[in-house]
């Protein structure tokens, strides 16, 4: 715990609401720090907290060291890819699953307990601060769902963690010990119960766009029961968000008419989306801090797009910068949804483009020739601000959308009965697919190819124990490879202790 000594005595507070074009940090003295005991005196400070709070959400597919692109990189689908077999160590030795604690980026640990950290710090502050009260429950609920999301990353991570609900001092830091992953399940299942009463049934989403709701927090808890293999519970809940399939719910979630308008840059905090995070291309991102966290842009986009890529004039094939050539689509992936009606809008064919003479790049490690169009970067959208343009991609990424609950809904059902079968019906009537019968079989196909290249597939084959026969030809260690490594950083001069198998 000691790398992350000083995110828990001072954090940085983002201001501007989640969602706006832009996320700029308060300039406090010291600059970018504050002390804890004179903040948090009243709602515009706690608000500012908040946001802090709300900011490691952008681990998603913010920085080199993002979960999309590290997880995609772990399963059958996707290979690392990138310049070569050392570009960037830990999504390389993840995607042939020999990683080591000195070779897992120490981000995944550190940044994740980052926001637990400001958590505890604003959930303590909170009953001081002068401030209205239905305001002060609010920021608890959504203090405490965010914790909640940090800690799920966590124990699905690493398993073995420590709980800390407190603020950590320069004399407690290295006191945490590890517990049991089903202590950590607990005390999520607790914030988000405890959350979901306070939470508003819907936000602004011109002022607003990017808090939890009722329905968000609900989603993450009926995902955390489906991984607690909880499926009564899971089901009950994911009911509450999902209504009745293919029509709006309580919320006013629906699925986007056309599967393609979820990926159009602009289409923002759209009807499907549930918990979604937030980049901006106004953030002036350059290499100086990309990746520690101030960073603002959707570094995915750059990643995956293909080397070198030109296009001759006259051709129709689509207008791309040049990328970085990660996350390269596999054969196995383009042979289980080459027919279906989603290839298009998920995996641009560049293979196919380039023997027509539509188009050209270089090819890079790994390469397949099939990229991944859901967040390829667009011509279009490349910044024209300040800093980088690499790295100020303004594209959101969704970390739980509608389509998802529906499936995990119908899965926690059993994959059997007439409602399971409706809720599959709706997510393959939305894409235009023949429709197939219910069963476990049915659905895992679907989450393959409708949440293909969104991060989940590899957290999906641990969880339905099917990742050593998915993942045999990567080196797949079953019983070791299911969790991260615990970075040595972490484990040295602490209590805490490596998880089995690894060194």
């Amino acid at each position: 715990m000691k790398t992350i000594k000083f995110k828990y005595i001072y954090i940085a507070v983002a201001m501007a609401v989640l969602g706006s074009c832009s996320e700029d940090f308060v300039t406090i003295n010291p600059e970018g720090k504050f002390d804890t005991s004179t903040y948090f005196a009243n709602e515009q400070q706690c608000y500012a907290a908040l946001m802090g709070t709300y900011d490691p959400l952008r681990k998603n597919t913010g920085g080199f060291e993002n979960l999309v692109a590290m997880l995609n990189a772990g399963s059958d689908d996707f290979y690392a890819g990138g310049g070569n077999a050392t570009d960037g160590n830990g999504i390389q030795n993840f995607s042939t699953h020999s990683l080591s604690s000195i070779i897992i980026p120490a981000s995944y640990w550190n940044d994740h307990y980052q926001g637990v950290s400001r958590a505890n710090l604003l959930l303590e502050k909170l009953p001081a601060a002068t401030m209205d009260n239905n305001a002060r429950l609010r920021f608890a609920a959504e203090a405490k769902t965010l914790r909640a999301f940090y800690y799920f990353n966590l124990v699905r991570l690493f398993k073995n963690i420590p709980l800390v609900l407190v603020p950590l001092t320069t004399q407690t830091i290295y006191d945490p010990e590890q517990v049991a992953p089903e202590v950590i399940y607990a005390q999520i299942e607790k914030d988000l119960l405890e959350a979901i009463p306070a939470l508003p049934n819907t936000v602004d989403r011109a002022t607003e766009a990017g808090r939890f709701n009722k329905g968000a927090a609900q989603a993450l808890l009926g995902k955390v029961y489906l991984f607690e293999d909880k499926k009564p519970e899971a089901a009950a809940v994911l009911a509450q968000v999902n209504g009745t399939p293919g029509q709006p719910n309580q919320y006013g979630n629906k699925l986007l008419t056309n599967f393609s308008d979820l990926w159009i840059t602009t289409n923002k905090f759209n009807a499907e989306s549930i918990i979604e995070v937030s980049h901006s291309a106004a953030g002036n991102s350059d290499w100086t801090f990309w990746g520690n966290g101030k960073d603002e842009g959707n570094s995915l986009n750059i990643m995956v797009g293909p080397r070198g890529y030109t296009r001759p004039a006259g051709s129709d094939a689509p207008d791309l910068p040049a990328g970085w050539a990660f996350n390269v689509a596999t054969q196995k992936l383009y042979d289980v949804i080459k027919t279906d009606p989603r290839f298009g809008a998920t995996i641009l064919d560049l293979k196919a483009l380039k023997a027509a003479g539509k188009a050209d790049y270089i090819p890079a490690y790994q390469d397949t020739g099939y990229f991944l169009n859901k967040y390829l970067p667009r011509k279009s959208d490349v910044s024209t601000g300040g800093g980088n343009s690499e790295l100020n991609y303004r594209q959101n990424s969704y970390v739980i959308r509608l389509a998802d609950t529906y499936l995990m809904e119908a899965e926690a059902l059993g994959a059997t009965g007439q409602r399971a079968q409706d809720l599959l019906d709706a997510v393959r009537n939305r894409a235009h697919a023949p429709l197939v019968p219910v069963s476990l079989a049915a659905i895992k196909n679907e989450r393959r190819i409708e949440l293909a290249g969104e991060g989940h597939r590899f957290f999906d084959l641990v969880r339905w124990g099917d990742a050593a026969a998915a993942l045999s030809d990567r080196g797949f260690d079953a019983g070791t490879d299911e969790i991260f490594p615990i970075p040595y950083t972490e484990l040295n001069g602490t209590k805490l202790k490596q998880n089995p198998h690894y060194q």
